[in-house]
């Protein structure tokens, strides 16, 4: 089985999440570790939770290389058993709330996972996903009440860390394997975005995205304050950022146009703040200029894969004439350009990113054939991950992203391929072929748009299909619109020609 081996780091200290925790609660006692509503929790408090639970795991059998799902929206007790999973030397497999029981079913299968924790408002779905054992995650802390606690397992880089699914609706969801290697190698990254064992880091987005861990992990590393919002909400995170004196986010686009148009902005002081990372989507040049007139610290663009490999960053006030790319490539991180063939580009012609770095997954759990995929092999025999994105180099070494070669849809910071709701409506009898694309959302900066042509007879009309689909279809990934057409715009070759279909929609593009 082929396995992405990332480069060395020269002079590397290797972090431990589990070591980390332990050493923070004893050194930083009453500090707040973790504050979510009204609750805030010390870094003592926080640490004994952890070490309960990772206790009670290890009394169940659960320890190095072991799996534990979780299935929940976010939470106090949706942190502690992350971390304390880790803890434990086992783990951690987090899945999308988001995705359809179907879904859930399959990626529950292919973790192996021998524990799902849900919470209350997902037990009813938990129970029909086939897990050896499910347990109610509002209850954790009176199911570890007896454990005994355990001291941090002792793991190495190649251990792993956590499990991220993707939330397809056809076909296995892939699981995006991270080992230990992965997350501390992260934690350097994040460093360079000001954060310190005093920064106050507020997380909005779920748990199970990695989007939301490149801030939570770094922030329980270093022994800093975790804010934690069950549910986004524009008010509550401007009154939140005054009141605790926030001084780092990490938030998707969507987010950022949300807080900049609410009526009250202004009256909030965010003084506090060192830096914002936008990230999962290109931030709009309206919403960066309000950003950067309105909002102190500094705005960094983070482009990346779960996968690991491509990454890039941008400071957009240190580089106020680069707004249009997605910054320079990482520390340590080779990102090149080739075409359909696999030959490499020179710099500044246009073709698929592929990236080596620091930080790359081992590969797909349980998809070599899939893993396989993603090599492109350098001139100098190095491995590489194909991004599935296009782009170019300029001339001063920074990412232009002009097209995205996967018909991915990038709504609310989530990733939505247009092939999984494209055969959810080819499922509908009347239905003989579908087209999905992306089209512009004041909400939630793109949604899917779906195009339908019906076979001799089908008489379903748009509200009705977009409907039908919607039900089979994640909270996510749901239509905004079906357009019903007589054929669909082909090339000579028969291929559908979704530029055609965008061009309406896309002007510019």
């Amino acid at each position: 089985m082929f396995r992405f081996i990332p480069p060395d780091v020269e002079n590397e200290t290797f972090f431990s999440l589990g070591h980390s925790i332990a050493k923070n609660a004893a050194r930083l006692g009453e500090k707040p570790a973790v504050v979510i509503e009204e609750r805030e929790v010390s870094w003592h408090d926080f640490g004994a939770m952890v070490a309960s639970v990772a206790g009670k795991l290890n009394a169940q059998g659960i320890g190095r290389g072991d799996i534990v799902a979780t299935l929940s929206e976010n939470s106090l007790e949706n942190v502690v058993i992350y971390a304390a999973v880790v803890y434990a030397g086992a783990c951690v497999a987090p899945l999308p709330i988001s995705a359809t029981a179907e879904s859930l079913q399959r990626m529950m299968a292919d973790s192996g996972a021998e524990l799902l924790f849900a919470s209350p408002a997902f037990m009813e779905t938990a129970k029909g996903m086939g897990a050896p054992q499910v347990l109610d995650l509002s209850r954790l802390f009176d199911w570890a009440a007896d454990a005994e606690p355990a001291e941090p397992a002792d793991v190495v880089p190649d251990d792993l860390f956590d499990i991220i699914y993707s939330s397809g609706t056809t076909g296995l969801p892939k699981g995006i394997v991270h080992e230990h290697r992965f997350r501390s190698r992260q934690l350097a990254r994040v460093i360079r975005f000001g954060l310190t064992e005093e920064s106050r880091f507020i997380i909005s987005t779920p748990v199970y995205s990695n989007t939301t861990l490149l801030g939570l992990v770094p922030t329980l590393i270093f022994g800093a304050t975790l804010f934690v919002m069950p549910k986004f909400s524009t008010l509550k995170f401007l009154e939140l950022s005054e009141r605790h004196k926030l001084t780092h986010t990490v938030l998707v686009p969507v987010q950022y146009m949300r807080l900049l148009a609410e009526p009250t902005f202004g009256d909030h002081d965010l003084s506090s703040y060192v830096c914002k990372i936008s990230t999962s989507a290109p931030l709009p040049r309206p919403t960066i200029e309000k950003a950067m007139a309105h909002w102190p610290g500094d705005l960094i663009e983070v482009y990346g894969m779960t996968e690991g490999g491509v990454s890039c960053s941008l400071n957009y006030r240190a580089f106020p004439d680069k707004w249009d790319t997605v910054g320079k490539p990482g520390e340590g991180v080779d990102i090149r350009i080739i075409d359909e063939t696999g030959n490499q580009l020179p710099q500044g012609e246009f073709g698929e990113l592929v990236g080596r770095g620091p930080s790359m997954m081992p590969g797909y759990h349980n998809l070599p054939e899939k893993t396989e995929e993603l090599i492109w092999t350098s001139p100098e025999g190095q491995h590489f991950i194909r991004s599935g994105d296009m782009g170019r180099i300029d001339e001063d070494g920074f990412i232009h992203l002009t097209d995205r070669k996967k018909d991915m849809i990038i709504s609310g910071g989530f990733n939505i391929y247009a092939a999984d709701l494209e055969a959810v409506l080819m499922k509908h009898p009347d239905v003989t072929e579908a087209a999905v694309i992306a089209v512009p959302s004041e909400a939630w900066g793109e949604t899917p748009l779906g195009f339908a042509v019906l076979g001799t007879g089908g008489d379903i009309g748009a509200e009705a299909l977009r409907d039908w689909a919607n039900e089979r279809l994640g909270k996510t990934q749901r239509l905004s619109e079906v357009v019903i057409l007589d054929e669909m715009p082909r090339s000579d070759i028969g291929k559908v020609l979704k530029k055609d279909l965008r061009a309406p929609y896309w002007p510019d593009r």
